[in-house]
């Protein structure tokens, strides 16, 4: 059988330039909610890889997800983004999980494991925090046994200069009355950005220098028991600095697509899900020097193009409808 690796199963090209003048065409640039200056300014372009629910855990299938398997798909993972070298490399979160009954030793220990996999790859790494990273830990332990480049040990959100590009690492872990997640003492449907993570990011938008991408792992893009419960303030502040460009989202393991208010939410497939190396799912993410994002999924991740236009369509429909909402 051939190496389906080798080659991509899917990409979509989003150009904000093309966007534009689409708008224009159609006596829609009136709608368009972004208003950063970038200057004209060339910058390099940056290639980072993405890689979302490895669930990690020395434990037996369950249903769809095959937990030792996790190791293996993502060590094709790290290979591929060795191979193109790639400027860094983030996890979306749910990296690791934890046996039933849950014990807290096995749990770190699957953490360490999966994190080995991860120190393969050859320059900067990431985190996100997911829910299942809490399920049997705090997140003081499980960002105590893992390495975000240049970030201090507690820091559960964060920002960072990825080869020129300004990358923002949100943490929607926190329950509604603004308690942390907490060996699972929480409901994974009760995600929230809490109200001092909300300022810092205001301030971090503000001195924000060029195109900005944000990580997180539940989604922004809508309504409903896999999206951030005030996601609608997170956009505000993210469409309000007319500097963020793409959201990049894990959670949903089938993964999905949306685009609202001149920002698009891209979210991967989860590692976990399937049996084999042909259900593994990885991305590669360029961003040109003018800001333009082209999106490379590897095995399961989306086989689908979208086109430029398709893209301003999209957001034009959104907007006359009013909803702010994915369906």
């Amino acid at each position: 059988m051939a190496d389906r690796s080798s080659a991509p199963s899917s990409s979509w090209i989003v150009t904000r330039r093309t966007f534009l003048r689409v708008a224009v065409g159609t006596g829609l640039a009136s709608l368009s909610c972004t208003t950063g200056d970038f200057s004209g300014r060339r910058r390099r372009s940056v290639r980072f890889g993405l890689v979302t629910d490895c669930h990690y855990a020395d434990a037996d299938p369950v249903g769809t997800r095959f937990y030792r398997q996790s190791l293996d798909k993502l060590a094709e993972c790290v290979d591929r983004m060795n191979a193109e070298r790639v400027d860094f490399l983030i996890e979306l979160g749910d990296f690791k999980d934890q046996n039933q009954p849950a014990v807290e030793e096995q749990t770190l220990a699957h953490l360490l494991k999966v994190e080995a996999a991860f120190r393969r790859f050859h320059g900067p790494r990431y985190h996100v925090l997911g829910n299942h990273d809490m399920d049997s830990l705090s997140k003081q332990q499980f960002l105590a046994h893992v390495e975000n480049t240049g970030i201090d040990a507690e820091r559960s959100f964060y920002s960072f200069a990825g080869a020129g590009l300004h990358c923002i690492v949100l943490d929607a872990n926190y329950r509604a009355d603004g308690g942390e997640y907490d060996h699972g003492n929480f409901d994974w449907k009760d995600a929230n950005v809490p109200a001092g993570e909300l300022a810092w990011l205001r301030q971090d938008l503000a001195a924000a220098r060029g195109p900005v991408v944000v990580f997180i792992h539940q989604l922004l893009d809508g309504t409903g028991a896999v999206y951030v419960k005030n996601a609608s303030d997170v956009r505000q502040i993210l469409e309000a600095s007319g500097k963020v460009r793409s959201v990049f989202q894990g959670h949903h393991h089938p993964g999905a697509y949306g685009h609202l208010n001149g920002i698009h939410y891209y979210t991967l497939p989860g590692l976990i899900e399937g049996h084999g190396p042909d259900s593994n799912s990885y991305a590669i993410v360029d961003v040109s020097g003018e800001g333009d994002i082209t999106v490379t999924g590897y095995r399961k991740a989306p086989s689908r193009r979208l086109t430029r236009r398709v893209a301003a369509a999209s957001a034009a429909c959104r907007w006359l409808l009013g909803s702010g909402q994915r369906a």
